[in-house]
């Protein structure tokens, strides 16, 4: 059993990120372990709390690279600033697959932030009776810090060209030296206690659970190194924004060694991972990270290189990982097995419950695209790849070295590797990730049109009409939108305008927008329905006025008015413009209001079709209250006051046969009277004839109340006779005289 002693190493403190030239300098990185103590025969080891030079990055490391910790590993830390302890973070107990010569084997490591203590605890899974791995111990590293340039995000960049950037490198050979001295394979003494071996590992699990080689070709090294370069093809997706490795601060001394490339020089597929570590780092401390998870992979695990071949963070900035040339098919040691067909992309953080940002999302899928588009491969579709090696994945699929498996042409590291990684909640993603960079553009449709009116699913316009869209793919997937009238082109937009104008001739005409993913596949909306006609509304009946019943005063004498407007295409709404603003449906003809006694009032009105054309008409006419006293009256009547009544007077009579006539030039008339539970009937004449009996009788007493009117097309000399019934019982009428429209 190992106490637990601390080693320190690596150089104190970080160098400035920014040379005397403006330009990125290299960032040291400096690391320090601490052994675990292993008890329950070696099922379990443990850290106690202590005290630490200060670290951001973490991982748990042990010396056989090919085993594997069948249980948990927990750690947790104290803040650098707050002093205060994390909660418990499980480490994912597999590091994946490492490099020929591997000096070790670990976990993942686990970003957390400027700590300064930390405690650890393992233990073997309940389900098994495999112990720990022998040689266990913590890693912590400080990537340093600095000034660092050149970084940009690239999840809503829009790229102008669809070719990507060559690589300086030529297509034949080049020197790759990458430091002034003597390369070394593997990490120095200082960095790891284990020797490194270039033999396969032997396995401490069954082929289908442990690598027991890397698929990774082995590579000789020498002072002067040359590798001869493969090309790089065009691709049929731009090419996005790459932080190179010098803007994050890679310090290329510790990893001096060439870069590998595909044997085959076709990436065939790519492989999607997360990090696993905290996600709440800011996108500032992302090349910290980046360079964390560089130092982990090649000082405490020995590797080459950085596992991954691009790096992406939450803000969406995409990082160059393995050297060799982002436009180059370089091998990583990412997906063990299969590395030599595939290329690695990892977002940084876990994403067990949480989804990926759609920045980190959009930059894989634009990587993917592009990396894919060099050469050829579909990227919602499968692809054949040869196992390197014997494995198992993480939904218990087994197979041999050598076998032909299919996997989807972007699929997660668990799909080809018994891990999480890349969590479940980015696994669920996949399908709309494949769909981003395959295209076509997803979820087009035509949101609204605007310059148009709309009856049921058709709209009209005199001749303009703007076209608004959306759709889900993001815009930095797309190439393009036109927009299509009868299926011929008529605008075309960048890839981020959700709208466009276009002028139509008179006619029916079918619009639709079409979208041009940066695969070049396209994707059409569901189209619309659009007339453009200029003919005018036409008010088949003039606007007209007739009095009504109701309540009359004099600043309010209720009539109606009446109209018909009809369109040859489709009627939007009538407006009544004076003297009161009102708007009527379609289908209405009539409205009813009221106007002053005495006064010439005009309605005016215009009627609206759904294109928008109009068309105007209007009427004018003036109540005139007749007093009772203008009549002329047989029979006897009697006057009574009362502010209740017109003027404040009315006539009353019980007579039978005593008779009321008024006489007016207009095209409307109205009686008015008052009304109670004992008022009786009486006879109404028009023009000498009797148009209609009626009963003044009410359960509540009214006032000046319009019981009874008569209309006429056009004004006309008449007269109006109201005639007691002398009805049994409740023989009284009280009449307030009469209104007439002229």
């Amino acid at each position: 059993m190992t106490t637990g002693v601390l080693v320190f190493q690596g150089v104190t403190g970080a160098e400035s990120g920014i040379v005397p030239d403006g330009k990125a300098a290299p960032v040291k990185s400096t690391a320090h372990t601490a052994q675990l103590a292993s008890a329950d025969g070696d099922r379990s080891a443990s850290l106690p709390q202590r005290d630490t030079k200060p670290f951001s990055l973490l991982g748990v490391t042990w010396t056989d690279p090919s085993a594997r910790v069948m249980g948990t590993v927990e750690v947790r830390t104290r803040s650098a600033e707050s002093g205060k302890w994390s909660g418990w973070l499980q480490l994912d107990s597999d590091s994946g697959p490492g490099e020929s010569g591997a000096a070790r084997g670990g976990t993942e490591p686990a970003w957390v932030g400027a700590s300064d203590g930390v405690e650890v605890r393992t233990r073997s899974g309940a389900g098994t009776s495999t112990g720990l791995p022998a040689g266990l111990r913590l890693d912590m590293v400080d990537p340093g810090s600095g000034r660092l340039t050149g970084i940009e995000p690239a999840a809503f960049a829009v790229e102008e060209s669809t070719q990507p950037n060559p690589s300086e490198a030529p297509s034949d050979s080049v020197e790759l030296s990458q430091s002034p001295s003597a390369p070394e394979t593997h990490p120095s003494s200082e960095t790891s206690t284990e020797p490194a071996t270039s033999e396969p590992p032997a396995s401490s699990e069954s082929p289908s659970d442990s690598p027991s080689l890397s698929d990774s070709p082995s590579v000789t090294v020498s002072p002067t190194p040359t590798v001869s370069v493969p090309p790089a093809p065009a691709s049929t997706a731009p090419q996005p924004p790459i932080t190179p490795r010098a803007d994050w601060g890679a310090d290329e001394s510790i990893s001096p060694e060439q870069p590998d490339y595909l044997p085959g020089g076709k990436i065939k597929a790519v492989v999607v991972h997360h990090t696993a570590e905290s996600n709440s780092y800011t996108c500032d401390q992302a090349p910290a990270v980046v360079r964390g998870i560089y130092a982990y992979h090649v000082k405490q695990l020995g590797w080459k290189d950085l596992g991954y071949n691009f790096l992406v963070d939450k803000c969406g900035t995409v990082y160059e990982g393995r050297k060799g040339g982002v436009d180059r098919p370089v091998m990583g040691a990412h997906a063990y097995g299969f590395n030599s067909e595939t290329t690695g992309i990892s977002v940084l953080g876990t994403y067990t419950d949480a989804a990926p940002s759609q920045a980190a999302m959009l930059s894989v899928a634009r990587i993917a695209a592009w990396k894919l588009g060099q050469y050829g491969a579909d990227p919602a579709g499968t692809t054949t790849l040869t196992a390197g090696a014997s494995g198992r994945n993480y939904f218990g699929k087994t197979w041999t070295k050598g076998a032909q498996l299919s996997f989807p042409t972007i699929h997660a590291h668990r799909d080809s590797y018994n891990t999480q990684c890349p969590g479940g909640a980015f696994y669920a993603q996949l399908g709309t990730l494949r769909s981003w960079t395959a295209g076509p553009v997803a979820g087009l449709k035509i949101t609204s049109l605007t310059g148009v009116g709309v009856s049921g699913s058709t709209y009209y316009t005199k001749a303009s009409v703007t076209v608004n869209w959306s759709a889900t793919t993001p815009a930095s997937l797309i190439s393009r939108y036109e927009l299509l009238v009868d299926g011929k082109v008529t605008a075309t937009t960048a890839a981020t305008a959700t709208s466009a104008k276009t002028t139509l001739a008179v006619g029916s005409h079918k619009i639709s927008v079409r979208a041009i993913h940066q695969s070049g596949k396209t994707a059409t909306s569901a189209a619309a329905t659009v007339i453009a006609e200029t003919t005018r509304p036409t008010f088949t009946t003039k606007p007209s006025l007739a009095l009504r019943t109701g309540t009359v005063n004099t600043t309010a004498v209720p009539l109606t008015l009446k109209w018909k407007a009809t369109d040859s295409a489709a009627l939007k709404h009538v407006r009544l413009t004076a003297p009161s603003a009102k708007t009527y449906g379609p289908t209405t003809s009539s409205a009813a209001h009221t106007a002053k006694s005495a006064v010439a009032t005009a309605w005016n009105m215009t009627a609206y079709d759904q294109a928008g054309n109009t068309a105007s008409a209007s009427v004018t006419g003036t109540p005139v209250i007749l007093q009772e006293t203008a009549a002329t009256k047989s029979g006897t009547w009697s006057t009574k006051s009362s502010g209740s009544y017109l003027g404040g007077k009315s006539y009353s009579s019980v007579s039978k046969n005593a008779s009321l006539t008024w006489t007016f030039t207009g095209r409307s008339a109205a009686w008015v009277v008052s009304r109670a539970t004992s008022s009786g009937q009486a006879y109404v004449y028009v023009d000498g004839v009797k148009a209609a009996t009626v009963d003044l009788k009410s359960t509540t007493t009214k006032y000046r109340d319009a019981i009874w009117t008569k209309s006429w097309t056009t004004s006309a000399k008449h007269a109006i006779k109201i005639v007691v019934v002398g009805t049994n019982g409740r023989p009284t009428i009280t009449t307030d005289g009469l209104v007439y429209l002229k």
